[in-house]
């Protein structure tokens, strides 16, 4: 018989049982998708490990950080399902009937779901902006060392590149095995007037002195009243910028911590990068996140506190469905926000304020 508790303030029996089977179920849940999870990963880079000879504690260490990866990207999905499911049955052998019964309100009932909710919620958003990053930049270099193939050492063809305030440099394409790039080109801006541009052939980067080599360079000067052609045949420039710069993919958001986001996004901003939104949209997810698993902890009480004929079955079903709505709200605003000019950090908290709405009505009709 558990010991229903008065309506003072402080954790109480029922509390307790409360939160350690919400917690419980949702650390469960959790290590079966991580299983799952790494077996299905497996199964599908095996062959380029085997090819390649990675070595086993190398293997090892990627999943470490892969475990860490998947259970942050479905953490809100999880979060959701564990609260319905031991709700459910919670439901279904007449324990909530009980609890309301002996005179608690709903309201009070709630109140473990919000402790667990809002310690799990606190985890993934510590985690989220500096624990996770961390994973993900090892995962990342573990992709790129034994899975895509060397595929990353080619950046795209047509570079743009802001080095510094007012210049500008672009490659036609770059070379990352010998570090050679085609039609480069420097200009140096004053608002509106270009003062200068510097055209080569080809350019190669010297990996020991970290300068640029530029072949069959010609520059051209303006000073508004006279223009200067000079042709050089070769030149070495020491420009503030190296291949690695050439090829950040978006990839490089995941293994980044909050302050070094903010820090990138800063410096792709002075070289004159126009589309951050991915990056914008990282940086807010990281917090909208853990707060959408806390909104649906409270949804998932609400919908799964009632005993009904489906059971168990019916509120999974129901569950996994309002799941699937929350995903595509979230992947329309994240698509409007990438290619349109919507805000993103409206765009990450949309599905999260509608889903909060729905939070308050589903609370409303089970207060009642």
């Amino acid at each position: 018989m558990i010991p229903f508790y008065d309506s003072q303030l402080g954790m109480k029996k029922l509390d307790w049982y409360i939160v350690g089977k919400f917690l419980s179920t949702f650390f469960f849940a959790i290590m079966i998708l991580a299983v799952i999870s790494c077996v299905i990963d497996y199964s599908e880079k095996v062959d380029n490990i085997v090819s390649k000879k990675a070595p086993f504690w190398v293997v090892a260490n990627y999943y470490k950080n892969f475990i860490p990866h998947i259970t942050a990207l479905l953490f809100p999905l999880f979060i959701f399902i564990a609260t319905i499911f031991f709700t459910s049955k919670l439901a279904y052998k007449s324990e909530i009937i009980a609890i309301l019964s002996s005179g608690v309100s709903f309201t009070r009932f709630l109140r473990p779901y919000m402790i667990g909710g809002g310690f799990l919620c606190l985890v993934s958003l510590v985690s989220n902006h500096y624990i996770i990053p961390v994973a993900n930049k090892q995962r990342i270099d573990f992709e790129n060392t034994y899975i895509n193939d060397g595929n990353y050492k080619y950046a795209q063809d047509n570079l743009h590149l802001g080095i510094a305030p007012g210049t500008y440099v672009y490659l036609q394409s770059f070379n990352f095995n010998n570090y050679m790039g085609n039609r480069f080109c420097a200009e140096k801006m004053t608002g509106t007037l270009l003062k200068e541009k510097l055209m080569a052939d080809y350019v190669t980067y010297d990996t020991i002195k970290k300068t640029w080599n530029l072949h069959n360079v010609v520059i051209r000067t303006n000073d508004t009243l006279h223009e200067k052609i000079v042709k050089i045949p070769e030149m070495t420039i020491n420009y503030p910028f190296s291949p690695k710069d050439l090829n950040r993919g978006d990839a490089i958001k995941e293994a980044l911590t909050t302050p070094q986001l903010k820090k990138h996004i800063a410096e792709e901003q002075l070289r004159g990068q126009e589309n951050l939104n991915t990056f914008f949209i990282e940086k807010e997810r990281r917090t909208a996140q853990p707060f959408a698993g806390f909104i649906l902890t409270i949804i998932g009480a609400c919908i799964a506190s009632r005993k009904i004929r489906g059971g168990s079955g019916f509120h999974l079903a129901l569950g996994i469905a309002l799941s699937a709505v929350y995903i595509l709200f979230q992947q329309i605003a994240t698509t409007f926000a990438t290619k349109s000019n919507l805000d993103p950090l409206i765009a990450v908290w949309i599905p999260n304020a509608i889903f909060a709405v729905v939070a308050y009505l589903l609370y409303l009709r089970q207060s009642k």
